[in-house]
């Protein structure tokens, strides 16, 4: 097994160059998504602006706001914290020090438990539901006090039967996975 920054490297590597294959999911993804009970019962969600290698989720925030639901986005704060604020419009968003669009800091503003969270990463394990994100803990230390429902959307390049990377005890195993076939796990 590899170090967690060697599984990363790897990954990214391999993510990059699965970035058609992980947009073509992307549709079968969100359809299972939809269908799902935590979805159509969330009156809010929390999720994250994709880059080209992730799950396009341009569409499920679009799908959101058609539905009425309430859409959070993640800004990253001091301490490696990060907290949700609604999602003022593509055009309104601020690039992070990372490069991600997030939403400009308002206090008054912030969600702590949007009802779902649509949690990103870039290795799912399929026998436990561990992640691994980007490196910065950022979700980890949210979600060890998310009291809401936690799930992702796995492109067949993020899906592991195990996990390859070394488990961390402050690691947050997701609630639900859909995999591109359809199937939640």
């Amino acid at each position: 097994m590899s170090t967690r920054a060697e599984f990363r490297t790897h990954q990214l590597k391999r993510l990059q160059a699965a970035a058609d294959e992980t947009q073509a999911a992307s549709e079968s993804l969100m359809a299972t998504l939809f269908k799902t009970s935590f979805w159509q019962q969330a009156k809010s969600i929390g999720i994250t602006v994709s880059s080209p290698f992730e799950v396009a989720t341009a569409p499920i925030i679009a799908a959101a706001h058609a539905a009425n639901k309430a859409v959070f986005l993640p800004r990253v704060m001091p301490k490696r914290q990060m907290v949700f604020l609604p999602d003022p419009g593509h055009k309104q968003l601020v690039k992070s020090a990372f490069g991600i669009p997030e939403p400009a800091y308002q206090a008054n503003l912030v969600e702590p438990a949007p009802d779902l969270l649509i949690v990103p990463g870039i290795g799912f394990s399929l026998a436990d539901k561990y992640r691994i994100g980007f490196g910065g803990g950022y979700y980890d230390r949210f979600l060890a006090k998310y009291p809401g429902h936690t799930l992702t959307l796995v492109p067949p390049v993020m899906a592991f039967p195990q996990p390859d990377w070394p488990v961390e005890r402050f690691d947050v195993p997701i609630e639900t996975l859909i995999l591109a076939n359809g199937d939640i796990i």
